[in-house]
C-alpha cells in the first residue's frame, strides 16, 4: 500500500537527532508522498529545505495562528515574506498551516482573523490550496470560510469532530483531514463525521510528531503510523484498508496537484 501524509512537521526540533533516519523509514513503510507544513517564516523555510532534499516530500508555507506577531504591520510583513517563499520554490504546493486558534489566547482574535483571510487571498492569488487549523473557534471559522471563497480548495486539517463545521467545510469545497484522533477511544463521533464526508473529500494525515494514533498514542508520531489511521477509517467505512489508502492517496494528489 502507498500512503500520502497530507500534514506533518519534520522541521520540528523533536526530529533534530534522527530526521534523515525517520524520513528513510517512512518512505520504506510506503509513505511515498508527504507534505511538510510551515507555521511561520523560519519553519516554512525549513519545510522547503527538507522538501528539496527528498523527492517524495513537498512543502507548505504559512503563518499559524499561534505564531502571529502581535503587531499588524509585522504580521503583514511576515505574510509578504511567506509569499516570497511560495513564489520562488516549485516544491511549495499549499499555503499552510493557517487558521484560527482561541485555545491558547483570545485577546488577538481580530488579528488572527485578518491573518487567516489575508492568507486565503494569498493562496487564491498563487492558485494554491490551503491547509486550515482550527481550535476552539468553530463559529468564526464557519463565518470566514462561508464569506471568503477558497478558490483552489483546501483541507480542514486534524478534523474537529463538529457536525456544523464539517458540513460548512464540505459545502465550501474543502477536504477533511483525518489523523490520530480518529483512532482515539474518546472520539465517540469519529465514525459519524467520517460518514458525513463524501468519499472524494477524505484525506489522511499524522501531524507528526504530534497526535500519535492508537496503539502508538503517547509516543513521537511519524508518517509510518498512517497505517493505523487507514485501518480505523476502513473499519468505520466497512471497506478494505488498501481501498481506503488508495482513495485518500488519489484525493490528495488531486487537491495538491502532485
Amino acid at each position: 500500500m502507498e500512503y500520502f501524509d497530507t500534514h506533518a512537521h519534520y522541521d520540528d526540533e523533536k526530529f533534530e537527532g534522527d530526521r534523515e533516519e525517520v524520513l528513510n523509514k517512512i518512505y520504506n513503510a510506503g509513505v511515498t508522498k508527504c507534505i511538510n507544513m510551515g507555521c511561520d517564516f523560519k519553519s516554512s523555510e525549513k519545510a522547503i529545505e527538507i522538501a528539496k532534499g527528498h523527492k517524495f516530500i513537498f512543502a507548505a508555507v504559512g503563518l499559524h495562528p499561534e505564531e502571529i506577531p502581535q503587531d499588524e504591520e509585522e504580521m503583514l510583513k511576515t505574510i509578504s515574506q511567506i509569499k516570497g517563499l511560495a513564489t520562488q520554490n516549485k516544491k511549495v504546493v499549499a499555503i499552510g498551516e493557517i487558521g484560527l486558534d482561541y485555545y491558547w489566547r483570545q485577546d488577538n482574535k481580530e488579528l488572527q482573523k485578518e491573518a487567516f483571510i489575508k492568507q486565503i487571498e494569498l493562496a487564491n492569488e498563487l492558485k494554491l490550496p490551503v491547509s486550515i487549523h482550527t481550535r476552539d473557534a468553530i463559529d468564526d471559522m464557519i463565518a470566514i470560510i462561508r464569506k471568503n471563497k477558497i478558490e483552489y480548495g483546501g483541507v480542514l486539517h486534524c478534523c474537529p469532530f463538529n457536525r456544523e463545521l464539517v458540513k460548512h467545510a464540505i459545502e465550501n469545497g474543502l477536504y477533511i483531514g483525518f489523523g490520530g484522533t480518529s483512532t482515539f477511544k474518546s472520539s465517540k463521533n469519529a465514525k459519524e463525521i467520517l460518514n458525513m464526508v463524501p468519499e472524494d473529500r477524505i484525506l489522511i494525515e499524522t501531524d507528526s510528531p504530534y497526535l500519535s494514533p492508537e496503539p502508538k498514542r503517547g509516543t513521537r508520531n511519524d508518517s509510518s503510523n498512517l497505517k493505523y489511521v487507514v485501518q480505523k477509517l476502513a473499519e468505520y467505512k466497512e471497506i478494505e484498508p488498501e481501498q481506503m489508502a488508495n482513495i485518500t492517496y488519489e484525493n490528495a494528489k488531486r487537491l495538491f496537484r502532485v
